[in-house]
């Protein structure tokens, strides 16, 4: 699947938004999965969650058959939402080795969200076309208790689903703040697992097969222990202390050194982890390119643009000692499993996974770089001491910094006078605003220089 970018974060609004690639949606709706066809990864994620669904729906049409099409088909997109929900309270416990099979975690999350919509539209067919068995089950209090259960964990999830599906709210652009949004997102799994309860205890007709509720079961019971390990389990066995050793502000972007407290984190140039500073009165993870190569010291380095409420506040509240949390790594945006010739081309806070991968040039590295590094103002650039540096370590290696207030909006034409090497026989590696990366590669195709491969993350979450 090969199109990949950086970090993100999200507070009241889309913080750290140009450190993905900009893909931002028309308000209200979510946008449409996008898969590259350069690596097999792309749709191995998908089809391994999408075929439980697929069984449980033909292992319920199968056993419910001889009660009649409808009965057969209500119980199929039943036992499909089931296990789509399940899947989304696994994927949302971030299990590392589940996250290789998307490509990265950003592709998982996506994957999340539409299983999350998918369960929806499931739910609803199946309220529509609730089977009816109450002539053919002999009718239990546990069962009865089951039934109202279902029911009513049924539309509190379709409710919080259609909060996630509608955080922007359609045609007015109104956003649900992102705590309130994450806050109601916590309880899927309590009410998960009252549908769990609902499938285990309903009156169902005695003498079926028992290998469709296995399955069914089985799915539920790991959607919930799934959901126990993310909320109580996960916050102590995935986070890492660290202490805040430098604070640096240029512009409206705070750089943040951190030392370890203990082990340090083995990370790889290019990935992302997430950072909260419980201690400071911010104890909701966001998610942020760690801008920095891996050091002997282990300390890390996160550049955050503020570009909403949670990150504008970091100057005011950190200081030097403060202690914080990082969980991670993620991510699977890595320039060495690119081409021999490379463009890096970031657009503001997307110059952080380059300035992580110009700190890791050594003198040996053999691949010809450009970085182009559009900013509005000269004010506003970081890092460029690293460029600098990696420059002097290795002449294959070289940047330009476009300002755009100064030079204007960066061009195809620019980008290729500009490139010591044909752009059609590079892979182009890019890290910001979507409107940036379309006007380019539009203006390269037309100038028959679209590049051999162009690489980029999603970058939101919710």
């Amino acid at each position: 699947m090969m199109i990949v970018a950086t970090a993100i974060t999200r507070d009241t609004t889309m913080t750290d938004k140009a450190h993905r690639d900009g893909n931002v949606s028309a308000p209200g709706f979510p946008p449409l999965p996008r898969l590259s066809l350069n690596s097999t990864l792309a749709l191995t994620g998908p089809v391994l969650v999408a075929l439980p669904c697929l069984l449980a729906a033909l292992l319920g049409l199968n056993t419910y058959a001889p009660y009649g099409a409808d009965a057969a088909f209500g119980i199929a997109v039943g036992a499909a939402a089931v296990v789509a929900m399940a899947q989304t309270l696994i994927l949302a416990a971030r299990p590392p080795l589940v996250e290789q099979l998307f490509g990265g975690l950003d592709r998982m999350y996506r994957v999340h969200k539409w299983l999350g919509i998918s369960a929806m539209v499931l739910m609803i067919l199946h309220q529509q076309i609730e089977p009816d068995f109450e002539r053919l089950v002999r009718e239990t209090s546990l069962g009865e208790l089951g039934e109202e259960a279902g029911e009513l964990a049924f539309n509190a999830l379709l409710a919080l689903v259609a909060v996630s599906w509608f955080r922007r709210l359609p045609f007015i652009g109104l956003e649900i703040p992102y705590q309130l949004w994450r806050f109601s997102h916590r309880f899927m799994g309590a009410l998960f697992a009252i549908v769990v309860f609902h499938q285990f205890f309903v009156d169902m007709p005695a003498g079926v097969d028992p290998t469709f509720m296995l399955v069914l079961n089985a799915f539920g019971i790991a959607g919930v222990v799934a959901w126990i390990f993310t909320e109580l389990l996960a916050p102590h066995l995935r986070r890492r202390d660290f202490t805040v050793s430098q604070i640096r502000q240029t512009g409206d972007t705070t750089t943040l050194t951190l030392r370890p407290e203990g082990r340090a984190m083995r990370w790889r140039p290019g990935q992302f982890a997430f950072f909260r500073a419980p201690e400071a009165g911010l104890s909701e993870p966001h998610p942020f390119t760690i801008a920095s190569a891996p050091r002997p010291d282990g300390t890390l380095t996160f550049s955050i643009r503020g570009l909403g409420g949670w990150t504008r506040s970091l100057p005011a509240i950190l200081r030097t000692g403060t202690r914080v949390q990082v969980e991670g790594p993620y991510g699977r945006f890595n320039f060495r499993k690119g081409g021999a010739r490379q463009i890096w081309l970031a657009g503001g806070i997307g110059i952080t996974p380059f300035l992580a991968w110009a700190e890791s040039l050594t003198e040996a590295e053999s691949r010809d770089i450009h970085l182009i590094y559009c900013v509005p103002t000269q004010d506003e650039a970081i890092g460029v001491e690293t460029l600098r540096a990696a420059v002097a370590r290795n002449p294959r290696f070289s940047f330009e910094v476009v300002v755009t207030t100064r030079d204007g909006r960066l061009t195809a034409e620019r980008l290729i006078s500009a490139t010591p090497f044909a752009v059609r026989q590079a892979d182009l590696w890019f890290c910001g605003p979507t409107g940036l990366k379309d006007g380019v590669l539009k203006g390269l195709k037309a100038q028959g220089q679209t590049p051999r491969r162009v690489r980029f993350e999603q970058f939101e979450f919710a």
